[in-house]
């Protein structure tokens, strides 16, 4: 009790040992785990390390995977070979040696691209990706959902996840992609009106369309003279909010020739398509665009002509052409009979399996859909002989399958010369040769046709040999009647060349005193100066005919420029279809709202964006 109440413990005190294990624990090690050295032996195994040298990380020289430090003895490395490349388990050394030295190549290329600054580069990207996506006609949203997650996987895999994570940097949002299409629109913009400015002459081609939306959509192309070559670019695609008239066409494209300082006086060709609203003489485009531009002269587009041309047949043949559509659209518009056809088309070996419907507005369909249906009429016949189809005997009928068979022939080759006319930089002349020759063709078939000779009709001739029968009077009389027809209706919306503008097409011809009446006498002087120069003769051969005006221009001005007013205009209106066609591809009951232009620029235009002054012009900052 004493002991407790002086010590307040009862316990004994065992110095000794307490003191012992105090200094024990004090000086008791820490277990650290063992950081492994690599050797130069592991290489036989393919691996090489990566890291600090008091943390080496095992690398494989084969497929670039990183293993941890603990990996780092012969019998896992060796396993990782056998297990992932027992293809490559026996080869030598120097094998894993050459693996190696593609792996540091490899890598310093990557240094060597990410170096620098990577935001600049990340805009620049971004600018890149978002024009190939205006020039393929993509949705905006795909660089977002597609491009970007795709490139990553492929370079994580090629490269390597450091290389992977540097494609964070690059912007592909909806929004970015927008506003990029809007910048390098805006610059090919300024570029074109630049060079519209500079050129001596410029000519003008428009037409009008409606979108998906119901949106009324004037198109409009231009063509210039830059760099002594005549080019063609994309000028604009302007909506036109209310009504399709004159003076609603006119107002948007002098707003745009206005306020973009081009000179009116410098116009000297207008193409349409020969609309009422385009080619009045009173009210019409054409007509408030002469008070602009005196020099201007129209042109109506010479597909549409020789489509118009086309259209009239005798009464014999077009009822031919309204039964064969008839028939088409009984078996192609109904899905079972489509199926049906097409097993039954497959069954007996056909070269085709379907038939194609008939489209009026399309300039090609008629020679297509005949075509079609005359290399199927057996399978048609034997498709429509156990239905109640009125028109099923028809195609038993020699006389109709004759007059198909001619059809089909006759707007092929007038297909042929339309495919032709259509093209970038065609002229008048190209026009004017082609349908001259189609004429010509026309009057030379009729006298073949007269005298039973059907040669010139690959489709009438193969069934006449076919069935060994000759050409029946009376188609024989029709097919005469319907070539002299075409003739006629040619001829009149193609009047006969003019004499006075053959010395335009080639000045080295021998010309005919009436060739050159519509020129001055220093005019014609300069003509004669300009076919003795053999320098230039050679520069005729050698370039197209519009560049070589281009070309003789500072020598000849006074012969150049009467040419290049005749030339320069548009002959068709072919670049405004094959935009419109763009215009559907881009702007689809998905994309309804969307301000088409900007992306029409960039996937019609020649021109290419200055990218690297647009980056430039950027605060680089990364994307988030």
């Amino acid at each position: 009790m004493d002991k407790w109440l002086t010590t307040g413990s009862l316990k004994r005190k065992n110095t000794n040992v307490s003191s012992a294990t105090s200094k024990h624990d004090t000086e008791k090690p820490q277990n650290k785990p063992k950081r492994r050295k690599y050797s130069s032996d592991y290489l036989a195994l393919g691996f090489t390390y990566v890291g600090a040298e008091n943390e080496q990380l095992p690398l494989c020289v084969v497929c670039s995977e990183i293993l941890s430090n603990e990996a780092l003895k012969p019998i896992k490395l060796r396993r990782h070979l056998e297990t992932k490349h027992s293809e490559y388990a026996s080869k030598p050394i120097e094998f894993f040696e050459n693996k190696l030295k593609e792996y540091q190549s490899r890598k310093k290329t990557l240094e060597t691209a990410f170096s620098g600054n990577d935001n600049s580069k990340a805009v620049e990207a971004s600018y890149r990706v978002a024009n190939l996506i205006a020039k393929a006609g993509k949705p905006h949203t795909i660089g977002e959902t597609l491009i970007l997650p795709a490139a990553k996987e492929m370079v994580g895999v090629m490269c390597g996840e450091k290389a992977r994570k540097q494609l964070n940097l690059i912007s592909l949002s909806d929004n970015t992609v927008e506003r990029r299409i809007n910048e390098m629109a805006d610059d090919i913009t300024q570029k074109l009106v630049k060079n519209i400015r500079e050129s001596p002459f410029y000519a003008l081609q428009l037409d009008e369309s409606t979108d998906i939306a119901n949106l009324s959509n004037l198109l409009a192309f231009v063509r210039y003279v830059h760099n002594g070559e005549l080019q063609e670019d994309f000028l604009f695609c302007k909506p036109l909010p209310a009504q399709s008239t004159a003076q609603a066409i006119f107002d948007i494209l002098n707003a745009f020739i206005v306020s973009n300082g081009i000179d009116w006086s410098k116009c000297v060709g207008l193409s349409t398509d020969g609309a009422r609203a385009m080619v009045g003489h009173r009210n019409g485009v054409v007509a408030r665009v002469k008070t602009a531009a005196p020099l201007m002269s129209s042109v109506h587009c010479s597909l549409h002509r020789e489509a118009l041309a086309t259209k009239k047949m005798p009464t014999d043949l077009r009822c031919v052409l309204d039964e064969a559509v008839k028939i088409v659209n009984f078996i192609k518009t109904r899905p079972l009979q489509s199926r049906l056809f097409r097993l039954l088309c497959e069954e007996m070996g056909s070269d085709h399996v379907q038939l194609l419907l008939h489209t009026e507005v399309r300039w090609l369909s008629r020679g297509r859909v005949l075509t079609r249906l005359f290399e199927l009429r057996n399978e048609a016949r034997i498709f429509l002989s156990d239905s109640n189809f009125p028109l099923s005997d028809r195609l038993s009928d020699f006389e109709w399958l004759a007059k198909l068979s001619y059809l089909s022939d006759i707007f092929n080759h007038l297909n042929g010369v339309n495919l032709s006319l259509q093209g970038k930089s065609v002229t008048a002349f190209q026009v004017q040769n082609k349908i001259e020759a189609t004429i010509k063709k026309l009057d030379i078939w009729a006298g073949r046709i007269r005298k039973s000779n059907s040669e010139s009709f690959e489709n009438l001739s193969h069934l006449l040999t076919e069935e060994a029968m000759s050409l029946p009077t009376l188609v024989k009389k029709l097919i005469e009647e319907h070539l002299q027809g075409l003739k006629s209706q040619l001829r009149d919306y193609f009047p006969s060349p003019d004499a006075q503008v053959a010395w335009m097409e080639n000045p080295f011809a021998n010309l005919c005193e009436g060739a050159v009446t519509s020129l001055s006498a220093k005019e014609h002087d300069s003509l004669i100066d300009m076919s003795c120069d053999s320098a230039l003769k050679l520069t005729f051969s050698q370039k197209t005919l519009t560049d070589f005006w281009i070309h003789t221009f500072s020598e000849y001005p006074d012969l150049s420029d009467k040419a290049l007013k005749f030339l320069m205009p548009f002959p068709t209106t072919y670049l405004c279809e094959a935009g419109f066609s763009a215009l559907v591809a881009l702007k689809t009951k998905y994309r309804n709202k969307l301000n088409i232009e900007p992306d029409l620029r960039l996937q019609l235009s020649s021109l290419q964006p200055d990218i690297q002054r647009l980056v430039n012009a950027k605060q680089h900052q990364p994307s988030h």
